[in-house]
Parts: C-alpha cells; sequence; structure tokens
C-alpha cells in the first residue's frame, strides 16, 4: 500500500510519511490526506488511498471529505475575528444581537457560554424535521424555541452540531453575511484554504464520500455510545441521532451551511486556514486575540454530554487525554499544551500550536470509533511533535 501514497515530505517528518503508510498497510486506512506546516512553510503534503470506494477513484491531490466537527474551529474563528474588529463582545448577552433567542431560560446566555458549549443547547428534545439540518432558518428557530438543558453557564456539555448554528448565527447577525458566506470572504479566500461551509457546485466531483465505522468483535463501546443506543431521551441519543436524517453524503448537506458538521476539506485546506495563527503573523486575528484563542476557557471531569474530562479553548478544542477512562483512547486528542483546533467524528483533526509554528491536518474518509482521534491521527500527531523535539505526550499533552 506504500506505493499509493504521493505527495511531498520533508525528510525530517520520514516518521510521519512511515506512519501515514503504516495506516494504509495495517489500520484500514481507504482514504486519506496528512498536511503540516511549520513557520509558514508547508513542510508535509501528502495523500493516497482510495476516495470513492464504491468506484475505485484514487484519492487526488484535491479530493476534499465531510470534516465533521473540524468545521466548529472554522466557525470560532469566524466569531473570534469578529471579536477581535470590536463587533462582537464574549461578554455580551447573546439577546444583545439575536433577541430572539431570549426566551425559554435563555435570557442570560452570554455569547462566551456559547464558545464554551456552556450554552446547555446540545440537542433538541422535539424531531427535528426531515432535511431540517439543510434549513438555517429553521434550525435558528429551533435554537430560539428550545429550553436550555441545564442553567445556562453553570457546566459545559459538547454541542455536537447546535454549536453551528448557536454561533454561527452570531457571525450572521453581526456580520450580515451567512456564515459559510463570511469564512468565504475573510478566512478562505485570504489564505487560499480549499473549505467550505456549503460547498460549491464546481467542487461535487472532488468528493470522498464518507465510510461509516462498522463496529467490530470486542470494541469496548464508551459510555456516551451506551446511552446513545440505549436511551432516546438521553442528551447522548437526541445530539446524535435526532438530526432529520442528515447523511455526510448528502448532496444537498454539502451545499448547507451546517457550521457544527458540515464543512468539507482535505489536509492542505485545514493546514492553509491554521497557518497564520500558528505563525500568529496578525493576518486574521491580532496576536492579543491569538493568546485569549489558546487558552483554556472551561474545563471539566465529566462533560454532560461525551462523559468524560473535556477541554476547550473558546470554541476550540485542547489536547485531551482520557486514555485511563474506560475506552477512553476514543475520546482523546493529544496536542501540545498551547495547541487548539479541532476533531471531527470519525478522527479527522485540524490545530495550530504557536509554540513550536505548527499548523497541522488529517483527513480521511473511512471513519473510526468514537467522536476524537484515533491511532490513525494520533500517530501522525506523535511523529510530527517527536520531529520537532518534544518529548514524550505524559500527562496529556506533547511538551518541550
Amino acid at each position: 500500500m506504500a506505493g499509493t501514497v504521493k505527495g511531498n515530505c520533508d525528510p525530517k517528518f520520514a516518521a510521519l510519511r512511515d506512519e501515514f503508510e503504516r495506516n494504509f498497510a495495517e489500520r484500514g486506512e481507504v482514504g486519506a490526506s496528512v498536511c503540516l506546516s511549520v513557520n509558514g512553510e508547508t513542510m508535509v503534503d501528502l495523500w493516497g488511498g482510495v476516495a470513492n470506494a464504491a468506484t475505485g477513484d484514487a484519492w487526488q491531490e484535491n479530493t476534499v471529505s465531510i470534516v465533521f466537527s473540524c468545521t466548529k474551529a472554522a466557525t470560532a474563528l469566524c466569531a473570534h475575528i469578529l471579536i477581535d474588529r470590536g463587533l462582537l463582545k464574549r461578554s455580551a448577552l447573546v439577546s444583545d444581537y439575536w433577541p430572539e433567542f431570549a426566551k425559554n431560560g435563555k435570557e442570560k446566555t452570554t455569547v462566551q457560554m456559547m464558545l464554551n458549549h456552556e450554552s446547555a443547547l446540545p440537542a433538541l428534545r422535539a424531531p427535528v424535521k426531515p432535511g431540517g439540518f439543510n434549513d438555517w432558518d429553521y434550525m435558528i428557530g429551533r435554537m430560539e424555541d428550545e429550553e436550555p438543558f441545564w442553567e445556562p453557564g453553570i457546566r459545559n456539555g459538547y454541542h455536537m452540531v447546535n454549536f453551528g448554528w448557536t454561533v454561527g448565527e452570531l457571525v450572521r447577525r453581526v456580520s450580515g453575511k451567512s456564515l459559510g458566506t463570511f469564512f468565504a470572504e475573510e478566512v478562505a479566500g485570504p489564505t487560499g484554504a480549499r473549505f467550505w461551509i456549503g460547498l460549491p457546485d464546481s467542487e461535487k466531483p472532488h468528493i470522498a464520500p464518507i465510510l461509516t465505522y462498522v463496529p467490530k468483535d470486542g470494541d469496548v463501546p464508551t459510555e456516551f455510545t451506551q446511552l446513545l443506543m440505549t436511551d432516546p431521551a438521553s442528551i447522548q441519543h437526541l445530539s446524535f441521532m435526532n438530526s432529520g436524517g442528515w447523511s455526510p453524503n448528502d448532496p444537498e448537506a454539502h451545499k448547507a451551511e451546517i457550521g457544527g458538521a458540515g464543512g468539507l476539506s482535505n489536509a492542505r485546506g485545514q493546514v492553509a486556514m491554521y497557518t497564520p495563527l500558528a505563525c500568529n503573523d496578525g493576518s486574521l486575528v491580532s496576536p492579543d486575540r491569538l493568546a485569549s484563542m489558546s487558552m483554556v476557557s472551561t474545563a471539566t471531569q465529566r462533560d454532560a454530554t461525551l462523559l468524560v474530562p473535556t477541554r476547550f479553548a473558546s470554541g476550540f478544542m485542547k489536547s485531551m487525554d482520557n486514555r485511563a477512562y474506560p475506552a477512553g483512547d476514543q475520546m482523546t486528542a493529544i496536542m501540545g499544551n498551547d495547541a487548539f483546533g479541532h476533531v471531527g467524528a470519525g478522527g479527522s483533526i485540524g490545530f495550530a500550536d504557536p509554540e513550536c509554528g505548527l499548523a497541522f491536518s488529517y483527513t480521511m474518509n473511512q471513519m473510526g470509533a468514537g467522536l476524537l482521534v484515533n491511532d490513525r491521527g494520533q500517530s501522525l500527531i506523535d511523529a510530527a511533535y517527536k520531529a520537532l523535539g518534544y518529548r514524550t505526550n505524559a500527562p496529556g499533552a506533547w511538551v518541550r
């Protein structure tokens, strides 16, 4: 399978290329891409395997796929650009920008609570209409009408897909542009990132269909998965299953602006977005705003949705090491202490680490077990940090 890998890799990262090839040979990879830059220089840009399992078409240089919750980082970045410009304030009430949201117990919700997954809307109780995720106005109405699952601000619980509508509507209200348009004009355009929240028809030929994970004998379910499968009234079930039939391979979903889970990109596209942040060059946000973006803003021993310890910056995931928990390797993503970014369901990830100037991303079409990074992506992250002279990742983050 090594012959399926194409692209460029600096000799310094030869071990990372070896791990990427091992993913195909030993870890069930189908099609994937990995890319990283250091201080603005692209050092690794690799892709390989099969993009479409039904046709056998190869993964090409410009192949893209749904990157699921990696999209949350793109949405959060849009909010931070507006915060940096003084147009959106983290301490302000959401109702200052979105008056219709302030009802049914959500009146005191702040912008920061939304960024922190503390706004208490991790799921929706009543069934989402068929195709509802593709209808922005409908989903915004559902956010407005829903009662919070806890008092906003007293705890955090991962907002599975709803993050894209809660934070995304703030972007729309403040900027006057849809989330996808704002991202295209203010982030993807200036950085040259092939990353879309709402895919144009011209990019359809480049899509790699997602292959869902099929449980294997011996798999140990997480507590999240157990509740998802057994309790239809749980946050876990509702946040994951109450989707109106949303499918990552639905062309209508690709066109929709689903800022919590629907972005399409590849590793190169995400690295293009993260490189200015890794370099702290001021082109997307000021150095002061970047410093705030990389800081832990909320952490808990038991996330109300994921049911494991989680750590977030304002809209971004920080390094999370839950390997000590039952099936905790499915709820783990280990980066550097200063790194911030986001994972996508099944294993994709993108992040910036300003400490070492690293922008990194891995994307794929074959989902793995769990909602965070699995052994395919983590092996690549580990190889990148080792090449940069970092020590062991215990206890929970790579350190120099």
